[in-house]
């Protein structure tokens, strides 16, 4: 058999494979094998030896898994268990074990799904409890890390380096010194005649400097003697010397060569292109593909000359940009690009050559006038650009731009023959002619473009500016009509924009006059009320106030028995108008609506604001026919009595107010008129007549309690309060009041019960609950305290007073941390601005305190607490300016709540003073932060 036949030979597919289970060699020839000694059992049959010698393998049982032999260690012991383990561990386990266990398995799986969530939540209660009690490091320094986010650049740069801990000679290590070898030596060595007796066998057997190869080695035939080391130095000497010669100033003999500034010159003299190399070279070669593959192309002649240009090469892109123009001489912005990169003259030579290929370009002729400089060289320019194109907008309004105002004035009267269509033409045209010709170029434009609503504008602009005011709103009803007739339709917004463009510009009965016929153009009868208002909230947003007020001019005349239209004009008139503005308005709103005490009682305010007395009082007589038993308006009487020192007419007031219209606000009123001109005895005799009339109003029984506890009879107070809570358990002032009262006679348990018995009684109370907590640290007992603060943020959430408490009540590093989560909690809680206010003013940070002041007191100018810290701290850190600022902004705010501010502006010593004289005391009696 040959080799070949060898190889092609199919080679068996079992070779090389496992034998398959149960396979004994040589069985099928009936080779069968013979038992000896090491065997288990007798010899075996042919027909029977295949099952025994290799079985099938038995699936694993999970007790396999396990070991095998009895722990039967120490620790596996118990002295009345015995040893642990399963009994029955050695015992198969079978198909019955395997579903009694999948069944126990079930069992426990549904056992513990009962009570799961309790359990995870009483898990993660516990969890968060002991991260609240022992918080990590991390946590503790969580607002510092907060704080990295504000860390400039500078400010990090800024930070030392951390200190070298290795010694000074380790810091300090000998730098390498490398000395060159003198030319001396070298030319020593060269000279050197000295030879060496002996041969080497390479030199036998190749014969001296023949190379093994049969050929002399190159360089070797060079003679030693040639080479003179001394001169190769002194010519290096010698070029160093005519480098620094041409580097060398002439005069004083001092280099010029600056050491520092070197490597930026060096830098100076690559191209300014910033890319690679490499990148430079693939852009070039791609635009040059592009030109040759479509020379025609203007936008590859101008991308190879800026690239050109980019790289520094300007002649290159010069001499591309004009090979552009032989190919594309109809391009402009080729010719353009071209211009711009040809020095002065050279410039002007191609624009010219531009505008003789391109004469009706405006960009070109344009750019042509740009390269001027003289005045009268532009004028040329664009006088002949103007004769290849006559009806260009642009060239014109350029053109005339340049002239004076008489020849502007012939330019424009040709451009709009020219141009007729273009209404900037003709308005240009109108403003420089006079009134009369004006009124004939605006006719004439509003013929030549009858859809354009800014001739009609200008055109009423312009007889109000001459006094025609009667004329006005006839052009612009015409205006509206002849738009109409011509297909134009009317968009409210663009009308109320133009009106409002008016107000600017000083036309204010033009803008009045647009807004009346515009403003119900598109609107549903149902929705004009409200889209009215909000039309006039936006012209009051824009401070286009005369817009605004006359939408609610044109509303009232729709709606003339809306009061709450009445009201916001009142408050627009009071905010933006006059005070004559504003009463005129209101005695029309009274005479329409007599029945609205709100609008009666601003007239009478502004009348006694005014100082004018007689006037407000008055008004107040007209109210009185109107609405003949009217709370409000009876209370008007006594407070406007009462501030003008007339103590006998305002309790006259009040006995007919008993009478006629008894309250239990009058009744109060009677009770602290009295008390403030301390006549105690009859405020009591009030009080009880009160109390009989209206028993479930908490403020009666509070004054009735602070006049006693005021006289020094505390059981009378006492007394006093308990009767009031057993008529009212829902007032939480009267609560406190009775805490606070235990408090100042040292009954601090007492104290504490009033307040676990008033959290009882109102559930959810963040006053009850603040209380309780300053009850305990008033008493020292902060732990008590902290853990109060904690049931009443979980109790209550959201409470802004309960969060700003209990940012104060943490250590200082971490109140950052929990004026975070308060701001997470009430994002625009007035409480929680303040508190981070005051966080930010403790920190001396004092530009980010006043934004945060001002943000408080923008959210709630109501709130007194915020006013008052916000004015201490200009009268610290501000100038007298800022001072007067916020004390006429709180002014104008009268702010009537905050915990500091009742308590000063509800005591009867201060019932006299303003918001500007109360403000100040406030001020003072603020804990400045720390």
């Amino acid at each position: 058999m040959s080799v070949q036949s060898l190889v092609s030979k199919k080679k068996k597919s079992f070779i090389g494979l496992p034998a398959p289970l149960g396979y004994v060699p040589g069985l099928g020839r009936g080779a069968t094998g013979f038992t000896t000694r090491s065997d288990i059992g007798p010899a075996r049959d042919a027909d029977d030896a295949t099952d025994d010698r290799h079985p099938v393998p038995i699936k694993k049982s999970r007790n396999q898994e396990e070991e095998e032999e009895e722990d039967l260690s120490e620790a596996n012991f118990d002295e009345f268990a015995g040893y642990g383990g399963s009994l029955c561990s050695k015992d198969p386990y079978d198909k019955d074990d395997e579903e009694a266990d999948a069944i126990y398995e079930a069992v426990d799986k549904r056992m513990d799904e009962k009570r799961k969530e309790r359990r995870e939540e009483k898990l993660r209660q516990e969890l968060e409890r002991f991260r609240q009690e022992r918080p990590k490091i991390q946590q503790q320094f969580s607002d510092l890390k907060r704080d990295l986010a504000q860390v400039s650049s500078d400010e990090w740069l800024s930070l030392p380096e951390v200190g070298d801990a290795r010694n000074r000679k380790q810091r300090n290590a000998r730098t390498e010194k490398f000395t060159p070898v003198p030319d001396s030596v070298l030319a020593k060595a060269a000279a050197s005649s000295g030879m060496n007796p002996n041969l080497s066998a390479q030199d036998q057997k190749f014969g001296g400097l023949t190379s093994p190869f049969g050929t002399i080695t190159p360089g070797f035939s060079t003679s030693s003697s040639d080479i003179d080391m001394r001169k190769i130095g002194q010519a290096r000497n010698t070029l160093m010397d005519i480098k620094l010669t041409q580097v060398s100033d002439s005069v004083t003999g001092q280099t010029v060569v600056d050491p520092k500034g070197y490597l930026t010159d060096l830098q100076s003299m690559l191209p300014s292109h910033g890319g690679d190399i490499n990148d430079v070279k693939k852009a070039r070669l791609l635009l040059k593909s592009v030109r040759e593959t479509n020379p025609k192309h203007p936008p590859a002649w101008i991308a190879s000359a800026r690239l050109e240009e980019v790289t520094g090469k300007v002649q290159a892109a010069r001499n591309l940009i004009m090979k552009g123009c032989e190919e594309c001489p109809k391009s402009e912005d080729i010719w353009l690009e071209a211009a711009r990169l040809m020095p002065g003259d050279q410039a002007k030579a191609v624009i010219a050559q531009s505008a003789r290929h391109l004469p009706n370009s405006v960009k070109i002729w344009i750019k042509a006038a740009e390269l001027e400089t003289e005045l009268k060289a532009k004028k040329r320019v664009f006088r002949k650009a103007l004769e290849q194109i006559p009806n260009s907008v642009k060239l014109w309004k350029t053109a005339v731009e340049l002239e004076e105002e008489e020849d502007a004035r012939i330019m424009l009267s040709r451009s709009v023959e020219c141009c007729s269509t273009s209404v900037e033409l003709w308005l240009a045209l109108a403003r420089l002619e006079t009134y009369e010709n004006a009124r004939k170029v605006l006719n004439k434009a509003r013929e030549s473009i009858p859809t354009d609503r800014q001739i009609w504008i200008t055109a009423a602009k312009l007889e109000e500016a001459n006094g025609n005011t009667n004329m006005v709103e006839k052009i612009i009803d015409r205006a509206l009509n002849s738009l109409r007739a011509n297909m134009v339709e009317i968009n409210r917004e663009q009308w109320i924009k133009d009106a409002e463009d008016c107000e600017k510009s000083g036309s204010i009965i033009t803008c009045q006059a647009i807004i009346r016929p515009v403003i119900s153009v598109g609107v549903e009868e149902e929705d004009r009320k409200h889209t009215w208002m909000e039309d006039a909230d936006s012209c009051a947003s824009h401070q286009a106030y005369e817009c605004a007020r006359a939408i609610y001019g044109h509303a009232l005349t729709v709606f003339p028995s809306k009061k709450s239209i009445w009201l916001r004009a009142a408050y627009f008139e009071k905010n933006h108008g006059s005070r004559e503005s504003l009463e005129t308005l209101l005695q029309r709103a009274v005479a329409h609506c007599p029945k609205a005490e709100v609008l009666w009682l601003m007239g009478a305010k502004s009348k006694w604001l005014a100082g004018d007395v007689p006037a407000a009082r008055s008004i107040l007589a007209l109210a009185f026919q109107a609405n003949p038993n009217s709370e409000e308006i009876w209370l008007a009487a006594v407070k406007l009595e009462s501030e003008n020192n007339e103590f006998e007419r305002a309790r006259r007031l009040l006995q007919k107010a008993r009478a006629s219209a008894p309250t239990a606000r009058v009744f109060m009123k009677s009770v602290k008129l009295e008390w403030c001109l301390q006549e105690t005895k009859t405020a009591k005799r009030l009080l009880d007549e009160a109390v009989g009339h209206y028993p479930d109003f908490a403020k009666l029984w509070m004054m009735k309690g602070q006049i006693s506890e005021q006289a020094g009879k505390m059981e009378e107070a006492k007394e006093a309060y308990n009767q009031g809570l057993r008529k009212c358990p829902q007032s939480t002032s009267l609560w406190l009041l009775m805490s606070r009262q235990e408090e100042k006679l040292g009954h601090l348990t007492k104290a504490r019960s009033i307040m676990e018995k008033a959290r009882l009684k109102n559930p959810r109370s963040p006053e009850l609950w603040l209380e309780a907590i300053r009850v305990e640290n008033r008493a020292g007992l902060k732990n008590i305290a902290s853990t109060l603060m904690a049931k009443a943020l979980q109790e209550c959430p959201n409470s802004g007073i309960l969060w700003s408490e209990a940012i104060f009540m943490e250590p200082r590093p971490q109140r950052k941390t929990k004026s975070v989560d308060a701001l997470r909690k009430c994002e625009h809680d007035p409480q929680v601005l303040l508190a981070a206010s005051r966080l930010f003013w403790s920190e001396r940070k004092l530009s980010k305190t006043r934004d945060w002041f001002n943000r408080t007191v923008k959210i709630d100018p109501d709130l007194g607490d915020a006013w008052a810290n916000f004015y201490r701290f200009e009268l610290m850190h501000g100038d007298e300016r800022s001072q007067k600022d916020v004390l006429n902004r709180c002014t104008i705010a009268e702010p009537h709540h905050g915990e500091c501010w009742c308590k000063l502006s509800k005591d009867i010593i201060n019932w006299r003073l303003r918001t500007d004289e109360l403000l100040p005391l406030v001020a003072n009696s603020i804990s400045i932060p720390t």
